[in-house]
């Protein structure tokens, strides 16, 4: 651990793939596959990255790890986490490359953030305000439901991040695609690329990745779908990983699916 990083009582360490040791507060949502997911997504550029969102900040320093971007820039309303980020980079030696601060997506300007991007990427709240479960904690109910802006609102964050041409990533829940595209369009932002997740064959898609363009023309790949698991193991053992799953967790990359 880094000399000048101390846990506080509700926070511990893990690990996250061979490259990154992630504080994470016990009360708070845990990191989870669709973090790793979308930052395996993210394709290798020479450019600057931003995230709207970032918690702990696991996806961008899953990118800065594995060399995707040379800086990226993060915004998180929530100021306790923004710190949390920030110590995140520092205990792992990326604070040089991963640089979060606390910010509403709603309000952020380029000028912020030192200029526009050419990528933008985020894993934004998926559940309306006025649904699901209300009972959560505080970080869990932000970080889960759209009590600080919508889709809408992330979207057109990325829009005014963006460079004419840039791309903007994110995984949603594939019950509100409809969602999320007709935000998408709304700011100028055209869908060019999807991707299904499935836990099993035997199960409904659990997430859908999406890559949008700014001033895209429409013209929509819809990938392979991945299959993250094979089949429930009759005796109640543990699943496997499917070969395709292994190899995205292996290189955080889904440039070999």
């Amino acid at each position: 651990m880094h000399p000048e990083i101390a846990l506080l009582p509700d926070e511990r360490i893990c690990a996250v793939g061979e490259r990154i040791s992630l504080i994470q507060k016990t009360r708070g949502l845990q990191w989870g596959t669709d973090s790793y997911l979308l930052a395996a997504y993210l394709k290798r550029t020479n450019t600057r990255a931003c995230e709207l969102g970032c918690g702990s900040g696991v996806i961008s320093l899953l990118c800065a790890a594995h060399g995707k971007f040379p800086e990226i820039r993060a915004i998180e309303i929530q100021p306790e986490y923004a710190e949390l980020a920030r110590r995140n980079a520092a205990l792992n030696g990326l604070d040089g490359i991963f640089k979060p601060q606390h910010g509403d997506v709603r309000d952020i300007r380029a000028e912020m953030l030192g200029g526009r991007f050419d990528v933008v990427f985020s894993n934004p709240p998926y559940m309306r305000a006025d649904t699901g479960h209300l009972s959560e904690t505080q970080e869990k109910l932000i970080a889960r439901h759209e009590v600080f802006g919508g889709i809408g609102d992330f979207a057109a964050a990325a829009a005014r991040l963006l460079n004419f041409g840039g791309i903007f990533v994110c995984v949603f829940h594939p019950s509100r695609l409809a969602d999320l595209f007709g935000a998408l369009r709304a700011v100028g932002l055209e869908p060019k690329r999807m991707t299904e997740i499935y836990p099993d064959t035997g199960s409904r898609p659990s997430a859908v990745i999406v890559e949008a363009k700014l001033g895209g023309a429409p013209s929509l790949d819809i990938t392979r779908p991945l299959i993250m698991y094979t089949e429930k193991d009759p005796g109640g053992g543990a699943r496997q990983m499917t070969e395709n799953a292994a190899r995205i967790y292996s290189a955080c990359s889904f440039n070999e699916v």
